[in-house]
């Protein structure tokens, strides 16, 4: 069964950084594209960035010029660097991947297959 598991949230002061990983046990991973959501209590689930199979990346506005995508396919895992963070970047954060990803639907959450089970982000002020 296809499997992804984030890892690295945490707490942290408004300014700092985190790192979060996203390890996938997907045959497929080369051929996934990796994006990341997040959520907050009583919101939609916000697209934040994806990671196309042959690495480019897109990201959100609000993130662009602070989140970083990169990817270790030996390791099927990819990571979201996470800079300057403020607290509005307080969220769980899901990763997801899909094989069929086309830049018109990678905000969509129809457009990913799988799904993990999301990592805690709390920014304090």
């Amino acid at each position: 069964q296809a499997q992804l598991v984030e890892s690295g949230g945490g707490l942290v002061q408004a300014g700092g950084s985190l790192r979060l990983s996203c390890a996938a046990n997907l045959d497929t991973f080369s051929r996934q594209s990796i994006g990341w959501f997040r959520q907050t209590l009583g919101k939609e689930r916000e697209f934040v960035a994806t990671m196309f199979r042959g690495g480019r990346a897109y990201y959100a506005d609000s993130v662009k010029g602070r989140f970083t995508l990169s990817k270790d396919n030996a390791k099927k895992t990819i990571y979201l660097q996470m800079d300057n963070l403020n607290p509005e970047d307080t969220a769980v954060y899901y990763c997801a991947a899909g094989a069929r990803l086309i830049l018109s639907t990678i905000t969509r959450h129809d457009a990913y297959d799988y799904w993990g089970q999301g990592t805690q982000v709390t920014v304090s002020s």
